[in-house]
């Protein structure tokens, strides 16, 4: 059983909506514009990384990174990673070529017999639709939480306001950083 990794930023409050600048939010940008940058902050970042053997997306956070990510020396580790994309509108036609092979799931029930194959972790960057859909459901095994010190109010959240059976996690790694980011790794209990 493979491993489904969370990774997100996140403020206080719990948004999760357009860290890195992404249009129509009002607090777009909210990583750089709110907090000073530190770089040891993002060590588990480059660590993530190493570690993954490949990627899930929602749609919207494909359709934000794919364009990008390719090209940058920062994510080149991710370039020959196998992707997953969870859509119901995607075509193969929608995805970008020269980032590795790319593959279309269509429902949670797809995402679980991903995680039932052979292989290590799969990270997920974003994609809070999704995260709250397999929180809901029991398929995130490991949250890594970047907490920024900032009350951002509305927004996309990372946790669904579903009532659910509460689901314990175990704290296995954090820290937090002179610029008030908060780094928290969650093992979930299942």
């Amino acid at each position: 059983m493979r491993t489904l990794i969370s990774t997100a930023f996140v403020s206080l409050d719990g948004v999760v909506e357009a860290p890195g600048g992404e249009p129509g939010y009002r607090n777009s940008g909210w990583t750089f514009k709110q907090v000073e940058f530190a770089a040891e902050a993002y060590e588990i970042k480059g660590r993530e990384q190493q570690e993954a053997t490949a990627m899930l997306f929602g749609r919207t956070s494909y359709e934000a990174f794919s364009p990008v990510w390719p090209d940058m020396a920062e994510f080149a580790d991710y370039k020959p990673m196998p992707k997953y994309v969870v859509s119901t509108t995607l075509t193969d036609d929608d995805l970008v070529e020269g980032w590795g092979e790319t593959t279309i799931l269509r429902s949670l029930d797809e995402i679980a017999a991903l995680k039932a194959t052979e292989g290590g972790p799969i990270i997920m960057h974003g994609s809070a639709t999704l995260n709250r859909n397999l929180s809901d459901a029991g398929l995130i095994d490991r949250y890594h939480l970047m907490v920024f010190p900032v009350l951002l109010g509305a927004g996309k959240r990372l946790f669904s306001g579903k009532d659910k059976d509460a689901q314990k996690l175990k704290l296995v790694e954090h820290e937090a950083y002179a610029n008030g980011i908060q780094k928290n790794v969650f093992d979930v209990i299942h």
